[in-house]
């Protein structure tokens, strides 16, 4: 994936008047600069394409526990997994699952989102032999860069009640042990409040083509959260996909192993668990939907801006993005770091990275006449 934030060095100042020399030419550039991004918006924009995926609705065969640490309890995680064929940037997920009979949608405190690679990526090998199998479970650890959590602003979440009274058939709350002692055959039916939380996440998670699992974490005042399940094999509204898995859980006496619900520890799945994912495709993995992306083709690394673009799309070494040829070295190099310092007002790059940029393009042959 390619890199959209850097952190900027604890002393700016200085590094920004070494650039010295352009910051007279950065005016006129920023001109440029805007006239190459709305000629850009006009002749490459991406053709964007819908991402959507779906477990489809709960079946109610069982009910599992998805919660965060706190006082007196420990954290207790469900993972269920999915597919995208193509590089990706995700905006919204659902899931569904049980509040205690009663509960208010406002006893909901916090909602936090992780996504895991198949194991054995982001895991350690060997596994320590405490369950079964760790063949296709989630990672030991998530991936970092796509977590999500309303506690930092970075999701936001609505509820919606479905159904006041839904009971699911069985359901793994405590039961979750090491081998050999895995099958408990689950803690029997429950029933609550049927709910449907959706996420929206800002920024969106930008996700190249993988299999990965899902994991939503609900903190409430009073009680727990259990994540309900889904159909398997997945049925209309859902998404099928051939190499879909099952559902796994963890807790923290557990961690870093995984156990597989239904195969594990109930002995009646496997199951998957009811959640959904909507977004955008994103061609160049650039971490900016199709839609938004007016520099398609960005190279592989390149740290883009919000329009998916790079220093070197804005000011391209052949001429103005606008077209025709710059008309000097110092018209490129003044577009160069008229760039550079947005993308530091943006702490898109470090001062020593933007005078870095700037100083190469003043000792490139870029904007040069040629004889």
């Amino acid at each position: 994936m390619k890199q959209r934030n850097k952190t900027k060095t604890t002393n700016e100042m200085p590094a920004l008047r070494r650039l010295g020399q352009f910051v007279l030419a950065v005016h006129s550039a920023n001109k440029t600069t805007a006239g190459a991004l709305a000629l850009l918006l006009l002749a490459f924009q991406t053709s964007a394409a819908s991402f959507s995926f779906s477990n489809g609705d709960p079946d109610g065969k069982i009910a599992t526990l998805s919660r965060p640490s706190s006082t007196g309890k420990i954290q207790t995680e469900t993972a269920d997994d999915f597919m995208v064929t193509q590089s990706v940037v995700i905006s919204q997920a659902t899931f569904t699952g049980l509040l205690p009979s009663g509960a208010a949608l406002t006893s909901i405190n916090d909602v936090e989102i992780e996504l895991y690679h198949v194991f054995p990526g982001d895991s350690a090998l060997p596994p320590s032999g405490n369950v079964v199998t760790r063949t296709n479970s989630p990672a030991d650890v998530e991936i970092d860069s796509a977590t999500r959590d309303s506690a930092n602003g970075s999701l936001t979440f609505s509820a919606t009640i479905v159904n006041p009274s839904f009971t699911a058939s069985n359901s793994v709350v405590n039961g979750i042990n090491k081998h050999p002692n895995e099958k408990t055959k689950g803690e029997g039916a429950v029933t609550g409040e049927e709910v449907l939380i959706t996420v929206n996440f800002d920024p969106p998670i930008s996700l190249p083509a993988d299999h990965y699992f899902f994991r939503p974490e609900v903190l409430l005042s009073r009680g727990d959260f259990l994540w309900l399940s889904a159909p398997k094999p997945i049925v209309a509204p859902g998404t099928p996909f051939l190499t879909d898995l099952q559902s796994w859980i963890r807790n923290d006496a557990l961690a870093p192993d995984w156990l597989r619900i239904g195969t594990d520890i109930t002995g009646q799945g496997p199951f998957n668990a009811a959640f959904s994912l909507s977004g955008e495709t994103d061609a160049d993995a650039d971490g900016v939907a199709d839609s938004l992306d007016l520099c398609p083709g960005t190279p592989a690394g390149a740290i883009v801006d919000a329009n998916g673009c790079s220093i070197d799309q804005i000011a391209p070494c052949s001429g103005p993005a606008s077209g025709g040829t710059w008309k000097n070295h110092g018209q490129y190099v003044s577009a160069v770091a008229a760039a550079a310092e947005a993308f530091l007002s943006q702490d898109l790059i470090s001062a020593d990275q933007a005078e870095e940029i700037v100083s190469q393009a003043a000792q490139s042959n870029c904007g040069f006449t040629r004889k």
